[in-house]
Parts: structure tokens; C-alpha cells; sequence
């Protein structure tokens, strides 16, 4: 597919009379079946690509919730740092291998309602389960046993008579020895908050693939770009407004008082937020079944491989044109112009009647030395998947190595952001009893964290917005390093300063790196394959053995599974800094660290005509 990024070939399709032609025929045969496919080859409104982001924007509420509280959540139950953030590689460890084998399941998914979006709705199901899962880990612990938060006491009898000050949330009915052993017992509560986190995690990364390929997929190459941006913008919006939810104090609401605490309340809102979002998006448009794309090749997408047949097939009917050049013109002589088609219409039925004769099978023939002939994807099997993974071309491998450090970056700020402010900025601690002054300042700092990532959010959006203009103006490689060197410089100077103001001023970095994760990387991916940058290799030409094209599923879930590589790393590594320079500032300084070395990298990427 074409990113709408490729400014120059989107501008040549737009006013290429073959363009308009055989997008008409698509258009016009796609209306000819019940369900009217023929919205995929028209051009889109902004409401259009605002219905189709809408899932972007819940995933991002949820999203929000869980960056903002999880290692809050993690800490409050008695969970360590250092274990808490290996909690974070699991989740991603999964996901580094099952992602793009979803994304490869995507693309030759043979189902009624489309290729992505039945795994857009089955990791959707996951995702809610640990939106349950994780504010409410706790509650389903106390089902199974767990004692809940006890406080020391030497006076164990004068709290069983009545003295409840000692005690915080405990089940009196267990003998006074349970008690006198347990200071904390979250066993349960721990279980299922972790299984909540990694379900949670993974679906919400997870579920981006489809979310864009469905994107992309509804959308005519010149709406590309502006379907990328308008995505970006939602994603920015909604976790805005999800990280403001969390920076508001719900404990004393009607809300907070029914559903147990802020914590749970911002869960249940951005769970039913999302579900309506997911709902609005894919009602939106009808994806064409795989099925009919292979029964009729007039249902696939019109790319550059097309194109060049077609003008390979229009080359050779200037010979024909110059056969019948002598009947047409003793018939013009005889021609009324006011009531009959000029002549150039009558040459063009000449030629569209004679096109309609060709055999369809000589459509291969005219790209022999080009691109292949494009087919559907193929099905791609574990060993060819991990194939396409291990030789993949230099270009994606580049922009593979580029997209980690970004991501590197990305995740150090923001899954351990708020236990920064609360713990740094605050001056509070995680683990400390629930009534203490120490906790509570934790838990403002947590909630002054989330305002601060709103704003990083809200600078992702309005970047988003602009990214597109900078990149028409600025080229390409100046907005990724430049973006990429601005946010190490704001993360820097946050982990050298800690204080109020930082936190609001240089959270807004981090939302330019979060644009640029969103954008950058899958605009060059549609360059790629616009361009046909992974042609067939000699050997495959010498051999005349069809190769397994590579979808742009597949390879959207490869740079975008960067994300899981990069959160083993972080969640490995972090805990161990933290322990060495014994301050959470050390994810600030490594999201510094990271960014900058994702700019040196991305001078190495290629940019081709961007």
C-alpha cells in the first residue's frame, strides 16, 4: 500500500487519467455486490478517518490507565521494584512472537466481516478482561484467601477486642497467629493483578496492528496521509483526556464511593469508553472478504505493480490504434460533433473494447523484468515468518533498529512516569501503610504524574497535526532526528531537576516521540512497498519460483513489534538502575539515553523521496 506521505506519486495518481479510469472500474464492479464494497476505492471525509481512529482513541484511554497506575498498583500490594518491572517483560516476551504471526493471520484471514477486524474484536475481549483484572485484582484476592494490608502491632490482643486502629482491611476470623505473620498478604491479589497486567498489556499493543491495517485497507492511497495523521490525533486526544481522568481525585465521588476507590473508577470509565469507541469503528466501513478479492481481481487494491501493467498494456495498443486510424477517420468525416462523442471518446472505447478482450492471464507477462504480479498474500507458515523476521531487507532491518531505541525511549518515560513524580517530585512511598502521610503524598504524586502526561499526550495530538506540513517542509530525516533530540535533551534536564515545573514542561518531549512512533515508521513502510523496494531476487528469477510476497501486515507487525523487544529490555534492565543509583530518576535519564541514540540511528534510515 501507498503512505499519503509520497506527496510527488499521490499528486501524478490524482491527475493520471489511468488512475481515475481503473479506479472507476473498481469502484463501479464493487457496487455490483450485496454488501457495496465500492466506499474502499473513494476518497474519504475527515469524519471518515475520525470513525475509523475512534478504536485508537479507547485503546489509548485504556492505554493511559495503565501506564498511569499498574506500577502503582504493583507497589501498593507489596510487589518490589525490581520484580515489578520484570512484571513488564512478560507481557511483551509474549507478544514479540505472537504479534506478528497475528499480523500474518490478519492478512489471510478468510472471514464473512473481514481480515482485521475479527482480531481486532478478539483481542478487544481480552483487553476488557484485564481492564477488570487489574483494579480489581485485590477484591478477587480476599475471595480466594488473601488477608488484605496488615500493620505491625506488639499488642495483637487489644486490637482483637476492638482496637481497629492497628489494622487496615483484615479478616478478623483468622486465628491470631495468621496475623501476627502477615504484615501484608496480597498472595491472591498479586496473581491476579499480574495475570490482568500481562493480558492487558499485550492486547492493548497488540491490537494497534489491525487497528492501522484496517486503516489503511478502507483507504485509497491518497488518504493516507491524512488517515495516519488523523490516527495520531486521536490517539493523542484520547490519552489526554485518559491520563486527565486519572489526574482527578475520584475517592470522595458517588462514583468512587460505589465502585471502591479512584483507581477502580478510572478503569470501569475508560473500559466503557473504549468498548463504545471499538463499536463506533468497526460499524464504520465493510472490509471486502478474502474470498471475493481472490475471485475477483477488480475488488484488490489499485497500487504501482497495476499501474505499470496497465501502461504496459496501453503501449502496445498503439500499434492497434494505428491500424484503425484510417476507418476512424472516414467515420469522423460522416460525424455530427453536436450529436455524437468527440473523436478522442470514441478511441478510448476503442481501446477499453479492446482491453475487455485481452486475456487476463498475459497481465504477468508485462512486469517480467518489474515487480511481480500482485496476488493476495500468501499464507505464511511459523518457518516463513521467522524467515521474513531473520533476512528481511536492510531498509525495514534499519528502520527495525531505529524504531526500538524510539520505543526504548517511549516506555521508560511513560510505564514508570508516575512512580517517578510520586516517589522523586513528591517525595512519598509505595510502601508505606495505606493511612500514612508518606502513601498519600505517593498517591497525589500519582495523580499530579497522570496531569503530566496528559500534556504529553495533548503535544502527541497537536504534533500529530502538524507532522505531515513539517515533513513537506523540512524533509523527513530533520523531523526524526530533530523530534528524536528534542525529547532527549527535555528528558535530561526532567531527571537532573526534579520538580513541578519540569514535569509539565519536558512531559510535552515525550509526546513528539510518541508521534513520530505512530507516523514515521509505517509512512516509510508504504513508501517501501509503494516503490517495490523488496523485488524478487535473481535466484527466485533464475528459478521461476514463486515467493511469498511480503504483506504489509506483516511487516507493519514486525517494526511495530519493536515495542515488546524494546519493553524485555527496559523491564529487564531498569530495575537493577534503580537499585544502583537508588532513585527512580534513573528512567528518566534512561529515556534520555535512548532517544538520543535512536537520532544517531535514524540519520541511517531510508527516506527515499520523502
Amino acid at each position: 500500500m501507498v503512505s499519503g506521505a509520497l506527496n510527488n506519486f499521490h499528486y501524478e495518481q490524482r491527475n493520471d487519467p489511468l488512475v481515475r479510469q481503473l479506479r472507476r472500474m473498481r469502484e463501479q464492479n464493487a457496487q455490483r455486490y450485496d454488501a457495496d464494497y465500492s466506499h474502499v476505492f473513494r476518497r474519504k471525509s475527515r469524519w471518515d478517518f475520525i470513525r475509523l481512529s475512534f478504536v485508537i482513541m479507547g485503546i489509548e484511554f485504556v492505554y493511559s490507565a495503565e501506564t498511569a497506575f499498574v506500577s502503582p498498583i504493583l507497589l501498593g500490594i507489596g510487589v518490589e521494584h525490581q520484580l515489578m518491572t520484570l512484571v513488564w517483560a512478560i507481557s511483551p516476551l509474549i507478544g514479540f512472537f505472537m504479534a506478528p504471526i497475528l499480523g500474518t493471520f490478519s492478512d489471510r484471514c478468510t472471514a464473512k466481516m473481514g481480515r482485521r477486524r475479527p482480531i481486532l474484536l478478539g483481542l478487544s475481549v481480552t483487553m476488557v478482561l484485564g481492564c477488570i483484572l487489574v483494579p480489581f485484582g485485590e477484591n478477587f484476592g480476599r475471595l480466594f484467601g488473601d488477608l488484605g494490608e496488615v500493620l505491625a502491632t506488639n499488642n495483637i490482643s487489644d486490637a482483637l477486642n476492638g482496637n481497629l486502629t492497628e489494622f487496615v482491611g483484615y479478616d478478623f476470623t483468622r486465628v491470631e497467629q495468621d496475623i501476627l505473620d502477615h504484615t501484608m498478604d496480597y498472595k491472591w491479589a498479586i496473581f491476579f493483578t499480574i495475570l490482568g497486567t500481562l493480558v492487558l498489556d499485550f492486547s492493548a499493543d497488540t491490537s494497534q496492528t489491525p487497528a492501522r491495517a484496517y486503516l489503511l485497507d478502507i483507504c485509497v492511497p491518497e488518504d493516507h496521509g491524512r488517515a495516519c495523521s488523523t490516527f495520531s490525533i486521536m490517539a493523542g486526544i484520547g490519552g489526554s483526556l485518559g491520563y486527565a481522568l486519572g489526574g482527578i481525585n475520584w475517592d470522595n465521588t458517588v462514583f468512587g464511593d460505589f465502585l471502591g476507590g479512584s483507581i477502580k473508577t478510572v478503569f470501569t470509565i475508560v473500559t466503557i469508553i473504549f468498548i463504545i469507541c471499538l463499536f463506533l469503528t468497526v460499524t464504520s466501513f465493510k472490509e471486502i472478504p478474502l474470498k471475493l478479492m481472490e475471485q475477483d481481481e477488480l475488488l484488490r487494491p489499485l497500487n504501482e505493480a497495476i499501474l505499470k501493467k496497465e501502461r504496459a498494456k496501453q503501449d502496445d495498443k498503439i500499434f492497434y490504434i494505428k491500424d484503425v486510424s484510417k476507418v476512424f477517420a472516414m467515420q469522423l468525416q460522416t460525424i455530427d460533433e453536436k450529436q455524437q462523442p468527440p473523436a478522442t471518446q470514441l478511441i478510448n472505447n476503442a481501446l477499453a473494447a479492446e482491453s475487455r478482450e485481452v486475456d487476463k492471464s498475459t497481465e504477468a507477462s508485462a512486469l517480467t523484468d518489474a515487480e511481480p504480479e500482485e496476488e493476495p498474500e500468501q499464507a505464511m507458515s511459523l518457518k516463513d515468518f521467522l524467515k521474513s523476521v531473520i533476512m528481511m531487507p536492510k531498509s525495514i532491518a534499519i528502520l527495525c533498529v531505529t524504531n526500538l531505541f524510539c520505543w526504548m525511549g517511549h516506555l521508560s518515560f511513560c510505564l514508570y512516569f508516575t512512580d517517578f513524580v510520586g516517589e522523586e517530585v513528591f517525595k512519598g512511598n509505595p510502601a508505606a501503610p495505606a493511612q500514612s502521610e508518606s502513601y498519600q503524598l505517593y498517591l497525589e504524586g500519582v495523580r499530579y504524574g497522570c496531569f503530566g502526561l496528559a500534556i504529553y499526550s495533548l503535544a502527541c495530538s497537536c504534533y500529530s497535526f502538524t507532522i505531515e506540513k513539517l515533513i513537506k517542509v523540512l524533509r523527513a530525516r530533520i523531523v526524526y532526528c530533530g523530534g528524536l533530540l528534542i525529547d532527549s535533551i527535555g528528558m535530561i534536564l526532567m531527571a537532573m531537576f526534579p520538580n513541578k515545573i519540569t514535569v509539565f514542561v519536558f512531559s510535552a518531549t515525550g509526546g513528539i516521540v510518541y508521534a513520530l512512533l505512530f507516523t514515521l515508521p509505517f509512512l516509510l513502510l508504504g513508501q517501501y512497498h509503494a516503490k517495490g523496494q523488496f523485488k524478487a531476487n535473481k535466484a527466485t528469477r533464475k528459478t521461476n519460483k514463486p515467493e511469498k510476497k511480503r504483506g504489509l501486515a506483516t511487516d507493519i507487525a514486525v517494526v511495530g513489534g519493536m515495542i515488546f523487544v524494546a519493553q524485555i529490555i527496559v523491564s529487564l534492565g531498569i530495575g537493577s538502575l534503580i537499585e544502583v543509583l537508588g532513585s527512580t530518576s534513573a528512567v528518566i535519564y534512561t529515556a534520555g539515553i535512548c532517544s538520543f541514540t535512536a537520532a544517531l540511528l535514524s540519520t541511517r534510515v531510508v527516506y527515499m523521496d520523502l
